[in-house]
């Protein structure tokens, strides 16, 4: 099998999840979006992504991403920027990155500005929110309580636009209770920011779950690549 085979094989067995997923949640498959997650991955993987229909790719690592973008610059391609998010790496992800959904405190929002004002475009942002439980340690992403005031400063960013959230199941719970606790903060930031309605949601194994609560983007790596290569 060529790697084009088998990248073919694995997108089809994914959207067929997608499919299934969305039927059983009584939404059209339709209305979720798949951001395949290429980390690790050579650039000539995402050429062929692209030639199989794939419009969004996804990177947490401001340098191999910075360098991929430029290499597949030729592409009709969305880049997602969906990694924790130095201060002093923000401005450069602008530049390249069309959507960055790991947006989880203030200091970010003026450097991602300055960033894509220097490009001259408009990033498109999610905020990244803490699902973890009261309490837990080493929480990923904003406090629920912190989300409304960091919303509205994005929002009154004119480099930047308001369009969601991002959220990652943390580790060691199931992601059905996990994506539960999403319920309530997402409607107090609908009724604040009721255009922002992407919910970026779902990894390879748990994308189910994550379009149950109404994710419209999943983020997929090895369910579609296979194993990371370079990872110790």
């Amino acid at each position: 099998m060529t790697r084009l085979d088998e990248l073919r094989t694995n997108l089809r067995a994914v959207h067929d999840r997608i499919a299934r997923a969305a039927a059983d949640a009584g939404r059209a498959a339709d209305d979720v979006s798949l951001v395949v997650v290429t980390k690790y991955f050579p650039a000539s993987d995402v050429r062929l992504l692209a030639g199989l229909g794939v419009t969004d790719v996804g990177e947490n690592r401001h340098q191999e991403a910075e360098a991929k973008a430029a290499e597949c610059a030729d592409l009709d391609l969305r880049w997602h920027f969906i990694g924790g998010l130095q201060s002093n790496k923000a401005a450069a992800v602008a530049r390249y990155a069309d959507v960055v959904e790991s947006v989880d405190r203030p200091a970010l929002v003026p450097r991602l500005a300055r960033g894509a004002a220097d490009a001259g475009r408009v990033v498109d942002v999610l905020l990244q929110v803490s699902l973890d439980p009261p309490g837990r340690d080493q929480r990923s992403g904003a406090d629920p309580a912190t989300l409304a005031a960091l919303a509205d400063e994005v929002a009154r960013t004119p480099e930047l636009r308001l369009r969601g959230l991002m959220v990652v199941a943390p580790l060691g719970d199931d992601p059905a209770l996990a994506f539960a606790r999403l319920a309530g903060i997402r409607a107090d930031f609908l009724a604040r920011h009721p255009d922002a309605t992407l919910l970026s949601a779902g990894m390879s194994g748990d994308l189910e779950a994550a379009i149950t609560v109404g994710a419209t983007h999943v983020r997929i790596g090895s369910a579609v690549l296979g194993s990371r290569v370079g990872v110790q």
